[in-house]
């Protein structure tokens, strides 16, 4: 076995709160889509998409590295919001938090001298830089177009650019 027991059980902890993300990202994209904002639902899907990728890129590690995969029970989503900006912000929290969960996941492999894991873990290190400034980016947008003006980030998400103000 590759992989020890504590950092098996981190990485099933981990596999639950991407799952959990995507559901959230989800939950999202239905209420943007629900409010009329069509750009801003099809980037959360496309979120929603990546986060579960994430959870099946952990699920093949913990197999291949003769693990056992545990998947915790996930909690339900928040699928009410007040508004554009407070949806954003819950993502944008929600991507702070992964990235010290992955910092966490890569301090026990360090502490256990795992290089295998601690290379597998710098791809979702380095991801976390993207995730939580694409966020900060679309927070910013959001809050500067302000909620009668969210015409401006629908077009600009559209092209493709969510993060830029």
């Amino acid at each position: 076995m590759l992989i020890s027991s504590p950092l098996n059980a981190a990485l099933n902890a981990q596999v639950g709160h991407e799952f959990s993300a995507s559901l959230q990202y989800l939950e999202i994209a239905t209420y943007f889509a629900r409010e009329g904002w069509a750009k801003l639902a099809a980037h959360f899907y496309r979120q929603s998409d990546e986060e579960r990728d994430h959870a099946l890129r952990l699920v093949k590690y913990v197999t291949e590295t003769g693990g056992e995969l545990v998947i915790p029970m996930i909690p339900a989503p928040q699928h009410e919001f007040a508004s554009v900006e407070e949806a954003v912000r819950l993502s944008l929290e929600w991507e702070q938090t992964v990235t010290q969960q992955f910092n966490r996941l890569m301090d026990i492999a360090i502490s256990e001298k795992d290089y295998l894991a601690q290379g597998f873990l710098g791809w979702f290190v380095r991801e976390q830089l993207e995730e939580v400034s694409g966020m900060e980016g679309l927070l910013k947008l959001v809050q500067h177009a302000g909620e009668k003006n969210l015409v401006y980030v629908e077009t600009l998400i559209g092209k493709g650019k969510p993060d830029q103000e």
